[in-house]
């Protein structure tokens, strides 16, 4: 029964300290205060407080350096495998899985982009979008450009479920792109083809940006 409450305690605790790192805007790669200075902010116990980080830690909240200190994870809450592909033995499978997988997400989620994105936002992913292509065009590697693009649009549909899962799908592709073959021109049209959901490539979104149009074969 004590075991119990300890650990109802324990993320009481996580859950008020996640709320000071809220209110107080601490950025990834931020320091927190010492456990000492935790003890005494949190009014809890040396232990509880140990257990709430281990808790916030689990969720890649927070990262614990040792003789360092405690800071905010640059990860933001994603975990390095959180939907376990590594245990997947089909490389090839998963990949084209997971492009299967972005593919049925994004055009939904640059729609949304397209309605909420803001005008530097929606210009910063047209240029991506540009940069990338002529990295394709020039066979040179483009996974990092690529990275940027698909988190650009869920940055600008300001959906923060799309923000945190968009990067562990891209992850993922990039991880094990080595085990599908893809042609400079699936590439390209892969990349357009995200920008064309219901209809809405050539049209402006309501910062008066214009969504570039497909690549028709």
């Amino acid at each position: 029964m004590k075991q119990t409450e300890k650990q109802t305690l324990g993320e009481k605790t996580a859950q008020n300290l996640l709320e000071m790192i809220q209110q107080k805007e601490y950025a990834p790669g931020d320091k927190l205060p010492t456990e000492a200075e935790l003890v005494e902010t949190l009014g809890v116990g040396r232990n509880t407080v140990r257990e709430a980080l281990r808790i916030l830690m689990s969720r890649n909240i927070v990262i614990i350096r040792q003789g360092s200190g405690t800071f905010i994870s640059e990860k933001n809450g994603v975990a390095d495998d959180p939907l376990g592909f590594f245990m997947m033995d089909d490389r090839r499978q998963l990949t084209e899985d997971l492009i299967q997988a972005r593919l049925i997400l994004e055009p939904a989620l640059a729609a949304l982009a397209a309605q909420n994105g803001l005008e530097e936002e929606i210009k910063d992913l047209e240029r991506i979008l540009e940069e990338l292509e002529e990295l394709i065009r020039d066979k040179k590697d483009y996974s990092e450009k690529d990275s940027q693009f698909h988190a650009q649009i869920a940055t600008c549909s300001h959906n923060r479920v799309m923000t945190n899962l968009i990067p562990v799908i891209t992850e993922g592709v990039r991880v094990f792109a080595d085990s599908v073959e893809e042609t400079e021109y699936e590439q390209t049209y892969i990349h357009r083809r995200i920008l064309k959901p219901s209809g809405m490539a050539g049209r402006r979104c309501k910062t008066g940006n214009v969504f570039p149009p497909d690549v028709q074969p």
